[in-house]
């Protein structure tokens, strides 16, 4: 059967818009709410985009079919600067994000020529984006839609910056921020290309020594090895530059000169001087000591300031430069020795000599050494100790001593911050490299403070987070986090309501944003105008502080719906599972956290965090540049939204990142082709009594329903998937096999009934094809409305399940057998255990084996020590073949062997060996017990029976 995807699509979607499925009010059903990150519509989505969403649609479409009322709504990002730094490269005609619109995402030209207003680029690419999300068939309460450049949301971005100023979360100060040098604004995250946060390195600091008149600043992460510098290191190759750095006079690098000038210095460039004068001179210490001045090509201008301070005791790249330089008979390197000031257990005197010397270092060019700088660095800083030439200092252990060591060269003005970017380079949207910037003055909401972290943590310890392995991460993030910008002044947003020349900035107007959700229908639907929205109303309704009658005098509304808005929020809050991609927990999913802790009490704080790995196109990262990326709806249009829905799902579990290719798309419609088909001939038929193959199959639906059930309560969404499409194809092959062998003909009843369990799980992953099939078989109504599979232990045969398994073990080896022998059978003879000592020895392995013991020795000292098994110790061979069977088992079999009660596996072979074995093997097979008086076995071969393992004769 070939499927027409658009066609079906587009009829099931119809039918959910019609009864307005998805959206969502309060009632009497227990909530969950669902919620994504909302895009940034500066371009279509590609496929990459939509495995997050998707993601999040599969959990919200499982809960509603679990019988929760489901709030899964959209907005839209509008706030920032990307879309002006696209306009103005639109409109300087550059050819790379030309070619892109063109090329890759179809845009009409009569569109682009729009793109130099950045707005229009926005709303361009917000119902480019909706229609994607409507095509993927995600299950959106559309009603709640917003921009955040609209006036209600403004409003409401207005309180929450308030409130955190109220409560001192927002400070004024100077702070390093991510810079752009063109936009003049603090740049994050959604502002830079390939979407990179800026991350500020602030433990970098500027020693300065003396060099005549000037100073020489040298940049390092170690200000407590000042104590062991022997020379400094400059470029003979690079012209430095003399530079007026407020009322002092420095010689830096030219690149230098420029990063300095964004530290609210004044930086004027007064002359320059070749390194090659440098070099052979010496500039004065902190403490008065000549330090000598060599060459090193290695010195990067772009790096620090262009000049580096050596310490080759503890740097293992100065010590093997130091050697090179003496190797080529360097005078002035010649009478340099290492000066050793930190002791480290388990190293000697000069522990940089002794790791480049373990390592087999060979020179300066030596890639080893960053394996060296990186083991002693870690080394020193944790377990060194500061020796008697770090004057006063002298027994510090380093990662105390180093702080005390900056305070005191910053006191004697010795010493100052220099921040740099750890990721460099970044490059805004608009194509200039970020530089950083010590803004003055500005507004940071302050992310450093150790109470606002503290209740982080607390938050993060309590909530779920998926995978748990990743809460970690936010650990480390919430510890690294310091003082943030929160407004700029340019871009689009709302404005800072105390100081209208700045603008809320991205980072900080989405992250509390899913509250405004529960209020947005009643300012789309009119109800509320945006300037009935003040902040005494915001106050009542969200945080329940003040009263009614305030909230209702200031905002001009009535009681009625002041209370009505205010249950909804109440209703939905707190946000139950938030879904974003693992890119953004180091600023979007943290500031989520953060800012919720610092404005709602705790029982409106987050349940949970789902975070998902990104998406690889045939193994390759997806760029324009490989020329890989497929935009969403060229997708659904190519191949159906399901087939990618799937796709996309089946490719990884969650963190890991997905490698989506066609091949796999194409296998998942056949899959979804032949399933379809399957139910199209499926008809509702009365089931009469069971055979021992329908309650095995009947049990399986139920243990299918079970396992899929915990995949997607813990979002391991391609197990549950595969479940679904496949591993339970492997039980219906047996089955089907089994009734053709019987050539039975009453079975519809039964694949309808465990097919109506499959298509109803397959619903939240592919929705739009699991209706057409649930209409297929005649089911009433949607399939996305229907009651998820309940699993009941009454319907586990767990008897059935033992025999079924023990007939196609007994008919696997057979096959085995014979396929190792190649013989052609004339008579196949089955030898069951009879022996009841066995069978009292197989189920106490078996009560150790579930209790989770399966060495041979701990085993037998158990069942010698039970009386009724003392005399097994005359069996250990039967005993090593019995653990040997039963650890090739599941965990699942072997407990429900336990638990049920001892079936007649002759009687049962006998009776159900006949069909199959005559139908596989061409012959009938006989069963015997190994104490029938008639028994023919001439080889010996019914002693070897085990319980659930037949002996086997073939001739």
């Amino acid at each position: 059967m070939t499927i027409n995807w658009n066609e079906i699509e587009t009829k099931w979607r119809n039918r959910w818009i019609e009864s307005k499925d998805f959206e969502t009010n309060p009632n009497d059903k227990p909530k969950k709410f669902i919620t994504v990150a909302y895009p940034y519509p500066n371009s279509p989505q590609h496929i990459g985009h939509g495995r997050t969403y998707t993601l999040a649609d599969v959990h919200a479409r499982f809960y509603r079919m679990k019988g929760y009322n489901v709030l899964f709504p959209m907005g839209f990002h509008y706030t920032g600067t990307p879309v002006l730094g696209m306009a103005r490269r639109i409109q300087a005609g550059e050819k790379e994000i030309l070619d892109g619109l063109r090329n890759i995402y179809h845009v009409p030209e009569e569109d682009i020529k729009t793109f130099v207003e950045p707005i229009k680029i926005a709303d361009y690419f917000h119902e480019e984006i909706k229609s994607g999300m409507i095509e993927m068939g995600y299950s959106i309460d559309w009603r709640r839609e917003f921009t955040t450049i609209v006036p209600g949301y403004q409003r409401f971005i207005e309180w929450q910056i308030t409130t955190l100023k109220e409560k001192g979360r927002i400070i004024q100060g100077s702070h390093p921020v991510g810079w752009c040098p063109d936009d003049q604004n603090p740049v994050s995250q959604h502002d830079t290309m390939g979407d990179v946060e800026p991350k500020i390195d602030d433990k970098n600091f500027l020693i300065k020594f003396k060099f005549g008149d000037f100073i020489f600043p040298v940049t390092t992460l170690r200000p407590e090895t000042i104590f062991g510098i022997t020379n400094l290191w400059a470029n003979p190759n690079v012209t430095y530059k003399k530079v007026a750095v407020d009322n002092e006079k420095w010689i830096v690098s030219e690149e230098c000169a420029k990063k300095i000038s964004f530290f609210e210095k004044q930086v004027t460039v007064e002359g320059e001087i070749d390194g090659s004068e440098i070099i052979g001179k010496y500039a004065t210490n902190h403490d008065g000591r000549e330090i000598p001045i060599l060459p090193a090509d290695f010195v990067e201008p772009s790096m620090g300031t262009g000049l580096v301070m050596s310490v080759p005791a503890h740097a293992p790249k100065d010590y093997q430069a130091l050697m090179d330089l003496k190797a080529k008979g360097h005078e002035l390197a010649s009478k340099i020795e290492p000066i050793p000031i930190i002791a480290t257990e388990g190293y000697g005197t000069i522990p940089a000599k002794e790791i480049c010397e373990k390592l087999g270092v060979s020179d300066q060019t030596d890639q080893k050494l960053e394996e060296a700088t990186k083991e002693l660095y870690l080394k020193e800083f944790t377990d060194g100790k500061l020796n008697e030439k770090c004057d006063k200092f002298n027994n510090e252990k380093v990662q105390f001593g180093r702080d005390k060591i900056r305070a005191w060269l910053q006191e004697n003005n010795h010493l100052e911050k220099f921040p740099v970017l750890e990721n460099a380079p970044v490059h805004c949207r608009c194509g200039a490299e970020c530089v950083v910037k010590i803004l003055n003055n500005q507004w940071f909401l302050n992310y450093g403070d150790e109470e606002w972290k503290e209740l982080a943590r607390t938050c993060l310890d309590e909530m779920n987070i998926l995978p748990n392995n990743i809460k970690t991460e936010f650990k480390e993030v919430i510890d690294w986090l310091h003082e943030r910008a929160c407004a700029r002044q340019q871009g689009l947003g709302t404005k800072l309501p105390w100081d209208k020349d700045w603008i809320v900035e991205s980072l900080s107007d989405s992250v509390i944003y899913m509250a405004y959700y529960t209020l947005s229908r009643f300012v789309n639907d009119g109800t509320v105008q945006p300037e009935n929205l003040t902040k005494e109303f915001f106050d009542y309704v969200l945080l329940d502080k003040g009263d009614m009658s305030l909230a209702a005098s200031t905002s001009k509304l009535s009681e009625e719906v002041i209370n009505t808005m205010k249950k909804e929020f109440t209703y939905f809050y707190p946000v139950d599972s938030r879904h974003s991609g693992r890119d953004l927990v180091q600023n979007h999913l943290s500031f989520f956290v953060l800012n919720h802790v610092a404005i709602f009490d705790k029982k409106l704080w987050p349940k949970e965090i789902v975070v998902n790995g990104s998406v690889m196109m045939d193994g390759a990262k997806m760029s324009k540049s490989m020329g890989n990326i497929i935009p969403l709806r060229a997708a659904i249009r190519d191949h159906g939204a399901d087939p990618i829905r799937l796709a996309i799902i089946s490719s990884a579990e969650l963190l890991q990142d997905a490698d989506f290719n066609m091949e796999s798309v194409t296998g998942i419609q056949n899959k979804l082709e032949s399933l379809l088909e399957e139910c199209s001939r499926l008809k509702n038929e009365p089931i009469s009594e069971l055979q021992a193959e329908d309650k095995w199959i009947l049990s399986k639906a139920q243990n299918l329903i079970s396992q899929v059930t915990e995949a997607v309560e813990k979002m391991r969404l391609r197990e549950g998937l595969h479940d679904i499409l496949f591993s339970f194809e492997s039980d219906l092959s047996w089955y089907n096999k089994r009734i053709q062998a019987k050539e039975r003909k009453d079975v519809s009843g039964i694949l309808y009934k465990i097919n109506s369990f499959r298509v109803a799980m397959l619903s939240p992953f592919a929705p739009h094809i699991a209706e057409e099939m649930w209409e297929k078989l005649g089911q009433t109504g949607l399939a996305s409305k229907s009651q998820w599979p309940e699993y009941s232990k009454e319907n586990v045969y767990a008897t059935s399940i033992q025999s079924e398994e023990l007939l196609k073990s007994t008919i696997n080896d057979i096959a085995n057998i014979l396929k190792v022998t190649k013989i052609t059978p004339q008579k196949i003879v089955i030898y069951v255990n009879s022996d009841e000592f066995k069978k009292t020895v197989y189920r106490k392995i078996l009560e150790i084996m579930v209790g989770g013991q399966n060495n041979m020795g701990v085993v037998m000292k158990e069942l010698i020590a039970d009386p009724k098994t003392t005399d097994a110790k005359k069996m250990p061979e039967y005993i090593q073949k019995v653990i040997k069977d039963l650890h090739s088992e599941s965990e699942e079999i072997k407990q429900m062997k336990l638990e049920s009660a001892e079936f007649d596996e002759k009687k049962f072979l006998s009776a159900e060996l006949s069909s199959i074995g005559k139908k596989e093997f061409g012959v009938e097979i006989q069963v015997y017990s190994e104490a029938d008086d008639d028994i023919y076995d001439p080889k010996g071969k019914a002693r070897h029976a085990r319980p659930f393992k037949p002996a086997i004769l073939i001739e």
